[in-house]
């Protein structure tokens, strides 16, 4: 079983930037009591950007920025946008 066409390497790679904004929360949160270096909200929104489902993730289980309202509105705003681009995809508005 390979990548038979190119929505299971979307797949595929969307899974990954999810996967990566988790881990960027988590590393986040663990400087964060750790009292070490912390990543730059920048960067957090970005990650959340390209992997909203797993940034939002990462919210819920490591309890991080959950009171930013930044955080709050945006990241269900990306997801609502990844939803929306998904929606026209399948529909055969956007061609993926």
């Amino acid at each position: 079983m390979g990548i038979n066409n190119m929505n299971d390497a979307a797949f595929i790679l969307y899974l990954i930037l999810n996967v990566i904004a988790l881990a960027v929360f988590g590393i986040d949160k663990y400087r964060a009591v750790s009292d070490k270096y912390r990543i730059p909200e920048k960067r957090l929104l970005t990650a959340a950007f390209f992997g909203p489902v797993g940034a939002y993730a990462g919210m819920r289980i490591f309890r991080h920025k959950i009171r930013k309202p930044l955080f709050s509105i945006l990241i269900p705003l990306f997801i609502l946008v990844h939803a929306g681009i998904y929606g026209l995809m399948i529909s055969g508005y956007l061609h993926s």
